[in-house]
């Protein structure tokens, strides 16, 4: 897997103390799997991680609900209309359809998704899916693999760790990184780490603060 997407939280002095044993090597996986048995680590036979690999049984949720406990809140729609409840905001993602349990269904009768999560207000927000579109956004705290970049440029860029790269036009103002989608993309959420990349060099990542939806102003 390409795991060059972590790499962007680091600078030009941690990359010059940092070793990647695989090196530059056309290695498969079940090569390496092959080797790390024959030096007898255990990590060989360790299943693929597809989520956080510290949660073993993938309930992300109950992971958290048992060390933050439960916190009612709202779900809202765009209007602020109350459609429900919720035991605890850090159990939704953006995009989320499934297990909203909003009971009444939309006035147009499609499915609803998660827009946007307040931990302030414990408030989750839910409404269609075109309203998941992201032109733009604002992000926080860069840090550069090297130089940072000088001006507006093209670049490509990354949202999450196993996500597409897809082409945006970026450029650093007053310490704030903003970028423009080429076209719109769905999935974003503050407090994810966007990281630019120039062919196949990492530039660096930034924190994503807010959002421009296709159909609303920033959130």
């Amino acid at each position: 897997k390409d795991q060059s997407y972590v790499l962007g939280v680091l600078d030009d002095r941690q990359l010059a103390h940092a070793m990647f044993p695989l090196g530059d090597t056309v290695t498969t996986k079940e090569e390496i799997r092959a080797e790390a048995a024959r030096r007898g680590l255990a990590v060989a036979r360790k299943p693929d991680s597809h989520d956080i690999c510290f949660i073993a049984d993938g309930d992300t949720q109950g992971f958290l609900a048992k060390r933050l406990g439960k916190a009612e809140g709202d779900i809202v729609d765009e209007s602020g209309a109350r459609l429900g409840t919720h035991e605890g905001a850090y159990g939704f993602t953006i995009g989320q359809r499934k297990g909203l349990r909003i009971g009444t269904p939309a006035p147009d009768g499609k499915p609803r998704y998660v827009l946007d999560i307040s931990p302030v207000t414990n408030t989750v927000t839910v409404g269609p899916a075109d309203a998941l579109d992201v032109t733009a956004l604002t992000a926080v705290r860069p840090r550069w693999c090297g130089a940072a970049p000088a001006g507006p440029g093209a670049y490509t860029a990354q949202l999450r760790a196993h996500g597409d790269e897809t082409p945006v036009t970026a450029e650093l103002t007053g310490g704030e990184l903003r970028v423009t989608f080429a076209a719109p993309v769905r999935g974003v959420a503050p407090g994810q780490a966007i990281v630019l990349y120039d062919g196949t060099r990492v530039v660096g990542s930034a924190t994503i603060a807010s959002t421009t939806r296709a159909t609303a102003a920033a959130v």
